[in-house]
């Protein structure tokens, strides 16, 4: 290895230091535009859920891939953004109010493509609130997303049922 010089040109020992903390850089830049896309899906998630309490059913179905899939269930697998609007909007119309919480998301990045990991508590009343209490129910959520020129989009959900409580007032989602 030959010394720095002196007269500001960089030498052999200087240019493997550069090379190496250049791949630090580069290890740095990939994880940060990791947690960059893992707050994008957070933020599709989170807008298209909220949407869905709201009865916004455009903005709620504009975060699937045409071609999705939802699987959950009490259900056959749904395919289709269309049949996948269609079924949701008739299981949750009739509820007065809907709260959709997502909990403990985890995700993973590979290219334009990503997975997720999380939990369900959906809460639920019709119009006259059931004095035992709103029905409830929870389980794990499992996403695929696809990333598209108009961003991220879930292309697979699937919603697993490990609980409830309390009684379905309109029986949408039995």
């Amino acid at each position: 290895m030959s010394p720095a010089r002196d007269d500001g040109r960089t030498g052999p020992a200087d240019v493997s230091g550069l090379v190496r903390r250049l791949g630090l850089l580069e290890d740095r830049l990939r994880a940060l535009e990791d947690l960059a896309v893992e707050e994008s899906l957070r933020e599709l998630l989170v807008r298209g859920w909220r949407a869905l309490d709201a009865r916004d059913w455009d903005t709620w179905i504009a975060c699937w891939a045409e071609d999705a899939v939802l699987e959950f269930g009490p259900w056959e697998a749904v395919r289709g953004r269309e049949e996948i609007l269609r079924t949701v909007r008739d299981a949750e119309e009739p509820y007065a109010h809907m709260q959709h919480h997502l909990l403990n998301t985890a995700f993973e990045v590979a290219g334009d493509r990503a997975t997720g990991i999380g939990y369900m508590w959906f809460v639920a009343v019709g119009e006259e609130p059931d004095p035992g209490g709103p029905f409830q129910m929870g389980g794990p959520y499992d996403w695929d997303f696809v990333r598209t020129d108009a961003g991220w989009l879930v292309a697979r959900q699937r919603l697993g049922v490990w609980w409830r409580a309390g009684e379905d007032p309109v029986g949408g989602l039995s």
